[in-house]
C-alpha cells in the first residue's frame, strides 16, 4: 500500500526477504492470503499506524514454515500453518510471499482444507467465535438471528450456531445464497430486500424476539437488531453505531450490547489474548478436520491483482472470501 486511497494505491513492489529477528518466530513461505473488509477500511481511511506507509497489508494467511527461530518449540521447517496476523501497520501483512510470525500466533494448518480453504479462515473464526461464545455466550436451545450469512463472517457463524445446538435465522439478497446458507444449516432464510426484517423474526419466534442477534453489518441493521431481539437478549455487533441508532428500543427491552473487534489485542499488544486466539484456531482445525466446518470461497485470484479483489469486496454481495494466491 503506498498511499491512502483507492484500490489502485495496491503495487506490486519487490522488498527483501524477511530475516528472523526473534529467537520465538517463524518465518512462513505463504501459499494464500485471506482479504477481508479491514483491509479496504485501511487502504480507505489508513494504516492504524504513524508514518507506516508503504505497508504490506493483509490478516490472514496459510502456508509453509520455512525457517524457525532457536526458541521455537511448536513447529519445524515443512510444518503447513495458518495465522491471523499483521497488516495493520505495525508489522508486515500477508499480501506477499513469505510473513514473519511468532510461533505462539499461528496454527497447524486443518489437514483437510487446501491453503487457499486455510486462508481464508481466520479472522472470521475468530470474530465469530468471539462474537457468539463469548461475547453473546450462546448456549444450546438458543434462537439466533445472523445478519448476512452468506458473508464471510455470517456464514462461519451460522455454523458454529448449528454446532453449538442453536436455532439460527439469517438475512440473504439472494436464492443463490440462501441455498447456500440453507446448506450451512439456518432454520429460517429472510430475504431482506422483499420483506420487512424485524416482522420476519418476530414472525419466526411468535413474537418474542431472538435470545441473541450477531450484527455483522452496522448501521440501520443495529437497531434492526434490538427490535428483533427478546427482553433481557443480547446483541453483538462488529461495527460502530451510527447517530440514528435507536437506543431507546435496546434500552425498552433491557439488551445487553457486545462490541466485537477481533483486532484488539493485536492493536493492543495483548500477547495472552492472542494466544488464546491460537486456541480458537487450533479447535477450529479440529473442527474441520472432523467434517463440522466447512469454507465457503467465492474467487480465487493472484497475488498481484490485489486491487481488484478489494474492488470486488466494496462492490458487496460477496459470497463466502476472496482469496490471493500464487
Amino acid at each position: 500500500m503506498t498511499a491512502i486511497g483507492k484500490p489502485e494505491v495496491l503495487q506490486v513492489q519487490e522488498v527483501p526477504l524477511p530475516s528472523l529477528v526473534q529467537e520465538s518466530q517463524i518465518l512462513v513461505h505463504l501459499k494464500a492470503t485471506g482479504v477481508n473488509p479491514i483491509d479496504t477500511k485501511i487502504r480507505q481511511r489508513g494504516l492504524f499506524y504513524p508514518n507506516a506507509l508503504p505497508a504490506i497489508l493483509g490478516c490472514d494467511g496459510a502456508g509453509i514454515v520455512e525457517a524457525v527461530g532457536t526458541a521455537v518449540q511448536k513447529f519445524e521447517v515443512g510444518d503447513e500453518v495458518y495465522f491471523c496476523h499483521g497488516g495493520l501497520g505495525n508489522d508486515p501483512g500477508t499480501y506477499a510471499e513469505f510473513a514473519l510470525i511468532d510461533e505462539h500466533f499461528a496454527a497447524r494448518k486443518p489437514k483437510s482444507l487446501s491453503f487457499v480453504e486455510a486462508a481464508a479462515a481466520p479472522l472470521v473464526l475468530i470474530t465469530a467465535w468471539e462474537a457468539l461464545y463469548d461475547r453473546g455466550r450462546l448456549e444450546a436451545g438458543r434462537r439466533v438471528f445472523i445478519h448476512a450469512g452468506a458473508g464471510g463472517v455470517g456464514h462461519v457463524a451460522i455454523q458454529l450456531a448449528k454446532l453449538a445446538g442453536a436455532t439460527v435465522c439469517t438475512t440473504v439478497s439472494s436464492a443463490e445464497k440462501a441455498a447456500l446458507v440453507q446448506q450451512l444449516g439456518a432454520d429460517q432464510v429472510i430475504f431482506y430486500r422483499q420483506t420487512d426484517v424485524v416482522q420476519a423474526v418476530l414472525d419466526w419466534t411468535n413474537g418474542e424476539g431472538v435470545d441473541l442477534t450477531f450484527d455483522t453489518i452496522g448501521g440501520a441493521a443495529l437497531s434492526q437488531s434490538f427490535a428483533a431481539t427478546a427482553v433481557y437478549g443480547d446483541v453483538v455487533t462488529l461495527l460502530a453505531p451510527d447517530p440514528q441508532t435507536d437506543w431507546k428500543t435496546a434500552r425498552d427491552r433491557n439488551l445487553r450490547l457486545s462490541y466485537e473487534l477481533m483486532l484488539t489485542p493485536m492493536l493492543k499488544g495483548m500477547v495472552k489474548a492472542q494466544q488464546e486466539q491460537t486456541k480458537i484456531l487450533q479447535q477450529c482445525a479440529r473442527l474441520f478436520d472432523q467434517g463440522q466446518l466447512k469454507m465457503q470461497i467465492q474467487q480465487i485470484l493472484p497475488l498481484g491483482e490485489a486491487a481488484q479483489a478489494h474492488t470486488i469486496l466494496e462492490q458487496g454481495s460477496v459470497m463466502g472470501k476472496l482469496v490471493l494466491a500464487g
